[in-house]
């Protein structure tokens, strides 16, 4: 299997050329892709996720970051899902979905777009222009380590190093 090949060269002006297998990546109508919409660029190249890829970041002082972008596994369906989609017709109530419980995290120190781990890596975020990083975290990725008391959160700088703790208890 080949994966796609996504190569973003970053402008002197900040904004990102992307382009996939050669072809271009047009930017969203709404502008020019940036450092600030890295994430949903990323989104939009892999089908939210359901696509695996081969990133390769060109910076203007020549240095080249190449990572891969990993598929996510399909989340398979709850109980009540599952009942919802009886083909017999039976349980076929429509239940309304649990909205996530969201805590926030945030830290300072950061450089300027940098890609930002979570960890227990449940994601990445970027930080904002500024230097500023925030994450919103469901609480159902981590209820055990809730449960057993860690309650931690960090936040790491893949360039800068910074790393930041914060406890969620």
């Amino acid at each position: 299997m080949v994966l796609p090949h996504v190569v973003i060269t970053v402008t002197q002006t900040g904004a990102l050329d992307v382009a996939v297998d050669g072809a271009t990546f047009p930017p969203p109508e709404s502008g020019a892709w940036t450092r600030s919409t890295f994430g949903p660029l990323l989104d939009a190249i892999t089908e939210d996720r359901r696509v695996a890829v081969r990133i390769e970041v060109r910076e203007t002082d020549g240095s080249v970051f190449t990572d891969l972008i990993h598929a996510r596994k399909p989340t398979p369906p709850t109980p009540a899902e599952a009942e919802s989609k009886d083909p017999r017709g039976t349980r076929s109530k429509t239940r309304g979905k649990h909205a996530p419980d969201l805590v926030e995290v945030t830290g300072e120190g950061f450089v300027p777009g940098e890609d930002v781990a979570v960890a227990v890596i449940v994601s990445h975020i970027g930080a904002t222009g500024t230097g500023h990083a925030r994450a919103l975290l469901d609480t159902a990725q981590f209820k055990s380590a809730l449960r057993e008391g860690t309650g931690e959160v960090i936040l790491f700088g893949r360039v800068s190093g910074t790393t930041v703790v914060r406890r969620l208890l």
